[in-house]
């Protein structure tokens, strides 16, 4: 049965693990959230996920007590932010990112907001097409990739975000 629950700072190495396992290295080619061929490095750590933890919101889904999914949400002034959907790569295209999405959508809707924003690296044509079979639409913007910043990945090529909302109305 799976359950979702806020995470703790206590959480922290677990969740950075699971999110480098399905976007970084050799792991994450098991599925089919790999950035293996776009980004080396980590895609995050514990420090970084402490940080996230404390001004924002992790949600982890579980089963039997183990974390094997996550999403990132940042509430703003108009809109609801989410970021680094993960799950388990060995667990993927069983609907647990659809369940993650649909709990995101729930506290967007308890907190009285109506817009969810995203951004997603440009080349990522499949996991473009994902969000938009989800209602996602992009806004015709673009964000650059935080290339200076080795937290998030060293690129192996130029990459750019681009903008996508979802309307709850």
């Amino acid at each position: 049965m799976i359950r979702f629950r806020k995470a703790e700072s206590e959480d922290a190495s677990a969740i950075a693990e699971l999110v480098n396992s399905a976007y970084r290295g050799e792991s994450s080619r098991a599925g089919w959230t790999t950035e293996a061929d776009l980004l080396g490095g980590q895609r995050t750590d514990a420090d970084n996920i402490r940080e996230m933890i404390a001004t924002d919101r992790i949600e982890m889904a579980l089963e039997a007590d183990v974390i094997f999914g996550c999403i990132y949400i940042r509430r703003e002034s108009e809109s609801v932010y989410f970021g680094m959907l993960t799950v388990l790569p060995t667990l993927q295209n069983r609907g647990t990112g659809k369940l993650l999405l649909e709990r995101l959508e729930q506290l967007t809707r308890i907190w009285g907001d109506r817009k969810i924003r995203m951004t997603v690296i440009s080349s990522r044509i499949e996991l473009i097409e994902y969000y938009q079979r989800r209602g996602f639409i992009w806004t015709g913007e673009t964000e650059p990739f935080p290339e200076s910043d080795p937290r998030f990945g060293i690129p192996k090529t130029k990459l750019v975000f681009k903008v996508f909302e979802k309307s709850l109305v």
